[in-house]
């Protein structure tokens, strides 16, 4: 089964369930995906989240069931998972521009969100966005020391917040405080710690001969597995590695025929020939199963 395919199972179940708790752990496993990666799919693919999907829908069906039937508005904000009339009036005037009482008198046009079809956005996405195809790469283990830091996925707020983590592994220097480097001018960003509701874990560091404890100046130390990666070579912009970022999840990864492994992804800078932030060297390993 592909990856469309299984990202529609978990819209099918969304809708069976819009006037039920739907919970993300629940709808990725209809995917049969983790909470995390199903998450990181789906934005990659459609531009925006699965709970902004999820509030969009209860709302489009709110609307008609405020158009096309007798139920009191707090009976329809209850179906639709609000707790009170009140937010589900602040919510519904947020994304139509009108209130409950108003499109139930009124019936202004609204932008509704149809249920979605995911095998329709495989035909649309193929090929939209051209990339090199990247190298399939067996990788010895790899110790690595840095600084973590802590971002998310929601509305890409790692995008603008990871750039901000180098930019203080730099300036504060934290970099001189790692013992035993391997490759000095290389830097490392590692993806890691993912949690159902897309917070994550990055972690700035530089590759090491061995691990020193205790460590210091709060670095730790992380073993990046042994294993077959997919490697994105990126010669150009930081706009560039977004973009390959959103590439390898919402068109290469789903047309591929391998399954991202558990574990972290990283990538690995070439500081000394890298200018920030118009020509980026970089490289992106995606784990394979």
């Amino acid at each position: 089964m592909d990856y469309y395919q299984r990202i529609q199972n978990a819209i099918d179940f969304i809708e069976n369930h819009l006037q039920d708790e739907c919970g993300i752990v629940d709808i990725a496993a209809a995917a049969c995906f983790s909470p995390f990666h199903f998450q990181r799919l789906f934005q990659a693919i459609t531009g925006f989240s699965v709970q902004a999907y999820i509030r969009q829908r209860r709302l489009t069906e709110a609307a008609l069931q405020l158009k096309e039937t007798d139920a009191s508005i707090l009976e329809i904000a209850l179906g639709a998972q609000y707790g009170s009339q009140e937010a589900f009036t602040r919510s519904f005037e947020s994304w139509f521009g009108t209130t409950p009482a108003k499109y139930r008198k009124e019936s202004p046009p609204l932008k509704l969100t149809g249920k979605m079809d995911f095998l329709s956005f495989q035909n649309r996405l193929t090929g939209e966005l051209t990339m090199n195809k990247p190298m399939i790469h067996r990788m010895d283990k790899m110790l690595i020391t840095g600084f973590p830091y802590h971002t998310t996925l929601a509305d890409e707020r790692y995008f603008s917040e990871i750039p901000r983590f180098y930019h203080d592994f730099g300036t504060n220097e934290r970099y001189s405080h790692i013992p035993n480097k391997k490759a000095p001018a290389i830097s490392y960003g590692i993806s890691y710690d993912f949690q159902d509701d897309g917070r994550f874990s990055f972690l700035v560091g530089e590759e090491v001969e061995t691990f020193v404890e205790p460590l210091r100046y709060g670095l730790i130390n992380m073993e990046l597995p042994a294993g077959t990666y997919a490697v994105f070579t990126v010669i150009g912009s930081v706009e560039l590695v977004q973009n390959t970022r959103r590439y390898i999840y919402g068109v290469w990864l789903p047309a591929a025929n391998y399954e991202r492994a558990d574990g972290p992804d990283f990538e690995v800078t070439d500081v000394m020939r890298s200018i920030y932030p118009h020509a980026m060297r970089m490289k992106i390993y995606i784990p394979l199963a």
